[in-house]
């Protein structure tokens, strides 16, 4: 057999049905009866115009639900999605388990680029009940994406939703849980209530916190019945949860359902309690329960210490958005009562001068080793720091010297910084190398460098000598 058959066997020469190679045409066969010349017709090395290709082979068409991963996304030929609902129809017949998930990959990829395939959505019901944990979240992907234009087929999936949630696999419950309230139909919410509060107790974890944001997705779709089914209060109760996931989803989902009073309310107990198990919660977890301790007004100043040493040892992590929380909150913890400074007075009191003097260490070495993008933020922090608390990084100042390797918008920034870290111990090094960006070749760093200099000069924290040599 030819290892290239054409496409219309009428329209192949006779000299390539023989087996054997015609006399005088370059002598040797390609293994099919083909000639190794490049008398081949122009059938035969490329496709007929729109025709593609999924195995190399010139001519040989694509077929949905079989084709290498890279191709998932590619543009879809006319048809072929009257071909995706046969290969559907046919699925819980089909035994390769690979092949179904394939078939199901490229009816997410067809939706995924925005190409309408909820004509297939009763084929994809069908597939709804399998024991395959991938494909069973592609189908609930699926529903949630186009249940809103279907909404009579969506509803009758709702007992196989439900069994779901009590399906044996933690993820089977959650996924079906998070499914059932992602349908975004008022009809199902009389459906949801149950579910969702045997969610709330179950004994798995992802469970639990598949099961809190649930809460808040039936509080923006129902809020009459949300609040009759009284979820507000076993939220509350749910921080004292033993997983820390949980609870930072108790936090977030509390923030949001109150956020016209302000946020959750929070008392001592609450907050005690969440800072001493500030070490269980991961790296994203830890953000929400920061955001509270910024909120949150001590009794006294015996309390503020407390809360400040329970939070100290999280600067020591390489978390750039939980160290900047922390700052933020102690910042705000060491503030005068009345937010304001007496005429005269400084506007940094001395315990926020302690406390910028405490995170100086674990900013600069963020800005020494962090990404561009990183970098810029922590720079405008650290500005900011240094107008509240002028001298604290004087002489951290050569970690603020432009690099050869930082984006521009982090070079523009670098420069000002250095001329609010002048002081008489460091102001002929940053002098000399303000002077060396003026020369450079890039005209606005030269103008930033200019304008630095003559902040030095004009402020004279250089000390002696320091005017004379920027002018000289």
């Amino acid at each position: 057999m030819s290892a290239y058959p054409p496409r219309t066997p009428q329209h192949v020469p006779s000299a390539y049905n023989s087996h054997q190679t015609p006399q005088g045409q370059g002598g040797g066969s390609t293994g099919g009866g083909f000639p190794a010349n490049n008398n081949t017709p122009s059938n035969f090395n490329s496709p007929p115009p729109g025709t593609a290709t999924a195995t190399g082979i010139p001519g040989t068409a694509q077929v949905p639900g079989t084709q290498h991963p890279d191709s998932y996304f590619s543009e879809s030929r006319k048809g072929e999605v009257n071909e995706l609902r046969q290969l559907l129809r046919n699925f819980n017949i089909e035994r390769d388990a690979q092949r179904k998930r394939d078939i199901m990959k490229k009816v997410i990829a067809y939706m995924t680029l925005g190409i309408d395939v909820s004509r297939l959505f009763s084929e994809m019901m069908m597939a709804i009940e399998t024991r395959d944990l991938v494909i069973k979240k592609m189908v609930y992907l699926y529903m949630s994406n186009y249940a809103s234009s279907n909404p009579e087929l969506a509803q009758m999936c709702t007992n196989t939703l439900q069994k779901d949630c009590g399906n044996e696999d933690p993820m089977v419950r959650g996924l079906a849980l998070r499914a059932l309230c992602s349908l975004n139909l008022p009809e199902m919410v009389e459906y949801i209530g149950e579910p969702l509060r045997k969610s709330l107790t179950d004994p798995h974890a992802y469970v639990r916190k598949t099961g809190v944001m649930a809460v808040l997705k039936l509080y923006h779709l129902d809020h009459d019945c949300f609040i009759k089914c009284d979820f507000v209060d076993i939220v509350y109760d749910m921080l004292r949860d033993g997983d820390a996931n949980v609870v930072s989803n108790c936090i977030l989902v509390l923030n949001e359902i109150m956020a016209v009073e302000g946020g959750m309310a929070l008392n001592r107990a609450i907050m005690l309690h969440l800072l001493n198990r500030i070490h269980e919660f991961s790296e994203f977890g830890i953000l929400p329960v920061l955001d509270l301790v910024a909120r949150y007004q001590p009794a006294n100043e015996e309390e503020m210490y407390q809360i400040m040493n329970l939070l100290d040892p999280v600067l020591r992590t390489n978390n750039t958005a939980a160290v900047l929380a922390i700052v933020k909150s102690f910042l705000l913890l060491t503030a005068r009562p009345d937010g304001t400074a007496k005429p005269g007075e400084a506007v940094a009191t001395d315990m926020q001068i302690s406390v910028v003097q405490r995170v100086k260490a674990p900013l600069v070495t963020m800005v020494t080793g962090g990404i561009p993008e990183m970098v810029y933020t922590l720079l405008k922090h650290i500005d900011a720091l240094v107008t509240l608390c002028p001298g604290v990084f004087d002489d951290e100042y050569r970690h603020f010297y432009v690099r050869i390797s930082d984006p521009t918008n982090v070079k523009y920034l670098r420069v000002p910084l250095l001329a609010k870290l002048v002081c008489p111990s460091n102001a002929s090094d940053i002098v000399a190398e303000l002077g060396e960006y003026v020369t450079g070749s890039d005209r606005i760093l030269s103008r930033l460098a200019i304008r630095a200099l003559s902040r030095i000069a004009c402020h004279d924290h250089g000390g002696e000598g320091c005017v004379d040599a920027i002018v000289g």
